[in-house]
């Protein structure tokens, strides 16, 4: 009975999507090109259907993706506020507002084949052990030539991405936006947590030091850790950008140059939400004022098209901290912008 109810069910969508085909241009049918499309607004409500990352397909398989969304829902290695391992649940259901084509001419479902591939089977008690599954994970990503977008989780996560990223590249770029350097050496005596992700990186040359770039920071932190931090990022050629050195201004020119320093140097783009100022994005473990606008957020994303990217994550979104979802509602739009910028993506001119 059920089975034959589930037929008929598949049978009436499937005949609805013909019929509406019939009734489009050849350009507006997602179903006739030879890529993904995410479902329209118009062809199952926003608030229905499966909550997949920009209400993409869902994947169990990586063979024949260009680019995939993929949930880290972990933050045991979190120092403050938890809750980020919602993150990537919220992400994905407000990401059912965002449209296929991006304002900026971007139209990422006729270039690339993407999809959701769900969430890393993380171990939610054990940091290294959860470590080592991520970095099989991504190794495994990476080797199907799939550039992989991430949803966090807490900023922990980076760093064994970053080690199945340098099996594959080397010492790549990175671009790191966040109120905090996140270079601490160790947390109460701990090596892996949301604060050291990138000791460990520069540590293991997973990233180089002279093309890292980190813009937003901010944070107060004590004597002992500016010195251990910053002077120790600052002698290795790390370019630190603090957040008033980005006030009342564009970030178009500081993108410009980043473009130019980082050449077709394979990079990785790391977008903590709480580099946002919480006015904008409120939900987050650690917040900090003074920082960036949701523009300026933008115009980062925006000005690593040209980039050899290949790989970004967005993380820190703690729902739990927004009732309203506006955060996890930036989050999903910033994804998106990365989408968009991945190379290979073709731009269209939007006629204005």
């Amino acid at each position: 009975m059920i089975t034959h109810f589930l037929k008929q069910c598949r049978l009436k969508v499937a005949n609805r999507w013909l019929s509406l085909a019939a009734e489009r241009p050849l350009h507006t049918q997602a179903w006739r090109c030879k890529y993904n499309h995410s479902l329209r607004g118009d062809d199952m409500p926003r608030a229905g259907g499966i909550a997949t990352m920009l209400r993409l397909p869902f994947a169990n398989k990586l063979q024949g993706l260009d680019a995939c969304f993929v949930g880290i829902p972990f933050d045991t290695a979190t120092s403050h506020r938890s809750g980020t391992r919602h993150g990537p649940r919220a992400i994905r259901h407000e990401s059912s507002l965002i449209e296929p084509c991006n304002i900026s001419g971007a139209v990422p479902y006729e270039s690339l084949q993407v999809a959701d591939v769900g969430d890393v089977p993380i171990n939610t008690f054990n940091i290294q052990k959860t470590a080592d599954i991520i970095t099989g994970y991504y190794r495994d990503v990476l080797s199907a030539n799939c550039v992989p977008l991430t949803l966090g989780g807490d900023h922990f996560i980076t760093y064994p991405i970053l080690r199945a990223v340098k099996e594959k590249y080397g010492p790549v770029g990175l671009i790191h936006v966040d109120a905090h350097t996140d270079l601490g050496r160790t947390m109460f005596g701990e090596t892996l947590a949301h604060g050291t992700p990138f000791y460990r990186a520069l540590e293991d040359g997973a990233v180089d030091p002279k093309c890292m770039f980190q813009i937003g920071i901010r944070a107060s932190y004590l004597v002992e850790e500016f010195d251990e931090a910053f002077k120790w990022a600052k002698q290795k050629g790390v370019t630190i950008i603090r957040a008033e050195q980005c006030w009342y201004k564009s970030l178009a020119p500081l993108m410009a140059d980043i473009r130019k320093q980082m050449g077709n140097k394979p990079v990785y783009l790391s977008f903590d939400i709480d580099g946002l100022d919480p006015a904008f994005c409120p939900g987050t473990g650690t917040p900090e004022i003074g920082g960036l606008t949701s523009a300026q957020g933008l115009e980062i994303v925006r000005g690593c098209r040209g980039l050899n990217l290949i790989g970004a994550d967005l993380v820190e979104v703690n729902p739990l901290f927004d009732p309203a979802g506006v955060t996890a509602l930036t989050g999903a739009n910033l994804l998106f912008e990365m989408l968009c910028v991945l190379p290979r993506v073709k731009y269209v001119d939007p006629g204005y």
